[in-house]
């Protein structure tokens, strides 16, 4: 640095110390100075305590604040290790359980500061306490658990009425596998096992497989895809779903991953585009997920009978003789057969048959074909596609795929 630079620099602050020696002399220009300051301590002050005008203030602070999605599953991937793999090393049957970090230690929920004053406002003459017993005692009885932020009471009629009346628009056709030359309803279910063992250590929510299952039938009834494709199409499918369904997708990064980097980036990004543009970007339609909550409550499944018919669900999902029937009739003939195991008095009684707008009759072909699929996965422990058997083989589903009957 030259010597020009610290004098001029010395100069400017002895020039900034002289000036404010002088102005502490004048008292005019103090007192100016000071109701300056205090205006702007007020303004300050008034600003924090409008919501709006902090948090808008905390946003052009924070630009580059990170997404919270950002490395949720930079660890699952150390987890796959040697076990994932591409179309030609084996993968869709070698992949094992790992143990992984629960995303919910990573993702705690944390109650609003407001929650108090909110109660305090409504209540002003009680606690915060007394107020909720006060409006509890006054509520009816609950028929459904109100701590599910998705248990929308009010709607939940209407919700489901319009499931039944679109779910047969969204169907793939039953025969597809017919007009694809390079494929085979035996690869179809090879992938589908492999996509289960994906969603199990993912962690991802239920609806995620249903729709990923119903995006590749879907794409499949219209487009011919070859065999060393085909695991392209359900990991973009995946893709797509989990990006609907989870509050934290997988990123692209693991799903180039677990495939072994059998495809790049853009083979990914290329077939979800491909896959959006062929299904007309119709994503979101009813699957067996979404009736299984509705009919469970009706049918007064306990914990172990939703496991079980969960576990019916997902060995249906392997067949293609499923996809002749709509979801809402699976999940029904589901329940019927979960009864019948169960030994209730009445398999299907009056109630069940108006919620799930099916009789016993009309359910009875696809109950049968769901028991056979049960009695073959029991018999074979899974045989090579373990990834159902296995699942619900554990203590937390209840072990139903080794219960007595």
């Amino acid at each position: 640095m030259p010597d020009s630079f610290f004098a001029n620099s010395e100069a400017s602050a002895r020039g900034l110390r002289e000036s404010r020696c002088s102005d502490a002399h004048r008292p005019s220009a103090f007192a100016a100075k000071k109701g300056l300051r205090s205006k702007q301590s007020a303004a300050l002050s008034e600003n924090y305590h409008c919501e709006n005008s902090y948090i808008g203030a905390g946003r052009h602070e924070n630009n580059s604040r990170r997404s919270p999605r950002l490395s949720s599953f930079t660890g699952a991937n150390r987890n796959f290790g040697s076990l994932r793999g591409g179309p030609g090393c084996g993968v869709m049957t070698d992949i094992t359980n790992v143990a992984r970090a629960s995303l919910a230690d990573k993702t705690k929920t944390v109650k609003p500061a407001r929650e108090l004053s909110l109660f305090a406002a409504l209540a002003p003459k009680t606690t915060a306490g007394e107020f909720v017993a006060e409006e509890k005692a006054k509520s009816p009885a609950p028929t459904v658990n109100h701590g599910d932020p998705q248990s929308v009471q009010e709607y939940a009629p209407d919700i489901i009425r319009r499931f039944f009346e679109t779910e047969a628009l969204a169907l793939p056709r039953a025969d597809y596998m017919e007009t694809q030359a390079d494929i085979t309803s035996k690869m179809r279910m090879i992938l589908i096992d492999w996509l289960h063992e994906v969603h199990l250590k993912y962690r991802l929510c239920p609806e995620t497989l249903h729709l990923a299952v119903n995006l590749i039938d879907r794409h499949l009834s219209r487009k011919q895809i070859t065999r060393k494709r085909l695991q392209l199409v359900g990991v973009a499918a995946m893709f797509i779903a989990s990006k609907f369904e989870e509050i934290t997708p997988p990123e692209l990064n693991d799903w180039v991953y677990i495939t072994d980097n059998a495809y790049t980036k853009d083979d990914v990004l290329l077939m979800e585009c491909g896959m959006l543009t062929t299904l007309s970007f119709k994503i979101v339609v009813p699957t067996a997920a979404h009736f299984f909550e509705h009919l469970a409550v009706a049918n007064g499944c306990d914990a172990v009978h939703r496991s079980c018919v969960q576990y019916l669900l997902e060995l249906g999902l392997l067949d293609l003789r499923m996809l002749q029937h709509t979801p809402s009739h699976v999940v029904a003939a589901a329940m019927l057969l979960s009864n019948e195991l169960f030994a209730r008095s009445s398999a299907w009684p009056a109630a069940m048959m108006h919620e799930a707008r099916n009789s016993e009759q009309s359910l009875r072909h696809c109950a049968e074909e769901l028991r056979q699929l049960w009695k073959a996965d029991r018999a074979g422990a899974g045989g090579q596609l373990q990834a159902v058997h296995k699942k619900f083989s554990t203590a937390q589903n209840h072990s139903v795929a080794t219960m007595s009957f």
